[in-house]
């Protein structure tokens, strides 16, 4: 028999950690080659790890939630024929082919004596008799300050000694106990009745009236800081976004902390937004031939199965504008200063998904006819949306869409995908008044937005694409004579 120690492999490229999302096995389970053990989300995607030995699993070192490093060890399972059935690992996690690994799942040597360990639960254990309560001890009543009187004369300190020698001992207040704070509050008895009404310990009230005594106003105010806020969101109500995070002592608020998918965005978004010089041109075109060749193309028989809409016109009108402008395809190497021209189309089309957004490409998008474009965008959009997006199929990116138009949004300027020399946002399409062949005319009408990366795009070239994708969209008919 002997213990195997499964450490977290890269299943990206370059990826450091990633998040144990949900254990498919417990301790005691017997697991075969290559059977589903976890699901873990990386800052790309989530992924299964298969088991690489046949045995039983005896300790998993990591709890779901929570972030582990590439090369750590997350499960330990016990191989051979004399493998136990359940129980824990030794401490020491020694063993035979500790720190061996999935071949392509990179190297590490498993080591986490700084993980907790799953066990299992203990089994119930019958109460034990408790000892009665005991009543608890009559507190001493807050006792009201005595005022001292020195006889008038006495100036002496025998004098002054015998006037406080007359003070009873309880009297004295000290910072030692909570009634001596409570005797030092001034306040008249209308008001004290009006904060024992309102619930208010008057030691906790900021004074403000003359002498440092507490008034009516000081009461009030001080029950309107404490009353219950209303809330425009509460932390109850069905919002995924909040299952990770901790809602703070007063309710107003739920922290959540950054990992995963909005991580790696931010991380993206601020290198690209503050590396790349962006620039974003704009224009507003009449797109009612592509709303009719749309419609027509539902009705097409070839295209029963994919779902068409202007989004898949504004992708083709990308592609045959990238084929006029090649000089657009293209990313800054700031390491090695050099620019780096490609010649393949991976078209990105950005996903809105609960985990955040993600940006999957299209690998080879310009060898694809409008079918198969088609289909390749169906089948990337739902495979983002459930979460299964390959981080391979979210590198090497060329040029970027992103639908604002579902979301009813006019248009915007887009922040370039790292790596991408140019980004376009499709806006909603609305009927508008439109001068067509002289007259006005209700007319189906977008804007399109090209953000660019001015050290690889000057002004000419991104004004030069767009105007392209934008002829397109005006008159598809256009895309089989530059097709």
């Amino acid at each position: 028999m002997s213990t195997q120690r499964f450490p977290l492999p890269d299943v990206g490229e370059g990826l450091t950690e990633a998040e144990i999302v949900e254990w498919r096995v417990a301790v005691g389970d017997t697991v075969a080659v290559n059977q589903v053990i976890v699901e873990i989300e990386s800052a790309k995607s989530l992924v299964e790890l298969p088991s690489p030995w046949a045995g039983t699993v005896t300790a998993l070192l990591a709890d779901e939630g929570t972030t582990v490093d590439v090369g750590t060890a997350i499960i330990e399972i016990a191989t051979g024929a004399e493998a136990p059935s359940g129980g824990e690992a030794p401490a020491n996690g020694s063993g035979e082919g500790s720190g061996s690994v999935l071949v392509g799942y990179g190297t590490g040597d498993g080591a986490s004596s700084g993980r907790r360990r799953r066990r299992r639960a203990a089994p119930a254990v019958e109460p034990v008799e408790t000892i009665p309560s005991v009543e608890p001890v009559a507190t001493i009543p807050a006792v009201e300050p005595v005022e001292t009187r020195v006889p008038t004369g006495s100036t002496s300190g025998a004098g002054i000694e015998r006037a406080l020698a007359s003070v009873p001992a309880a009297a004295t207040p000290t910072d030692a106990t909570p009634s001596a704070q409570r005797v030092r509050v001034l306040a008249k008895p209308p008001v004290r009745k009006l904060a024992k009404d309102l619930g208010v310990d008057l030691a906790s009230v900021q004074p403000t009236g003359p002498g440092g005594i507490v008034t009516r106003e000081d009461v009030v105010a001080q029950a309107e800081s404490a009353a219950p806020k209303a809330l425009a969101t509460y932390p109850d109500d069905d919002q995924p976004w909040l299952a990770s995070g901790s809602v703070t002592q007063d309710g107003r608020q739920t922290r959540v902390p950054v990992k995963s998918v909005r991580k790696r965005t931010a991380e993206a978004m601020v290198a690209s937004a503050f590396t790349a010089p962006h620039v974003t041109v704009f224009q507003t075109i009449d797109v009612t031939k592509t709303m009719k060749l749309v419609a027509r193309l539902k009705e097409d028989r070839d295209f029963a199965e994919v779902r068409v809409t202007p989004l898949l016109v504004a992708a083709k009108a990308v592609l045959l504008a990238v084929r006029r402008h090649p000089e657009i395809n293209a990313s800054w190497d700031d390491a090695a200063q050099e620019i780096v021209y490609k010649h393949y189309v991976n078209l990105g089309i950005a996903a809105a998904t609960p985990r955040g957004l993600v940006v999957p490409n299209i690998k080879d998008a310009h060898t694809l006819d409008l079918l198969g474009l088609a289909g390749a965008i169906a089948d990337l959009t739902s495979t983002a949306r459930a979460g299964r997006t390959s981080p391979a199929n979210m590198a090497d990116g060329s040029v970027t869409i992103t639908n604002v138009g579902v979301f009813g949004i006019d248009t915007g300027t887009p922040i370039l995908n790292p790596g991408e020399a140019a980004i376009l946002a499709f806006g909603a399409i609305r009927q508008q008044p439109w001068v067509h062949k002289g007259k006005v005319k209700p007319r189906w009408v977008t804007q399109l937005a090209l953000s660019f990366d001015h050290r690889l795009v000057d002004g000419e070239l991104g004004a030069r694409f767009l105007s392209d994708v934008a002829k397109v969209l005006e008159d598809p008919a256009r895309g089989l004579v530059w097709g």
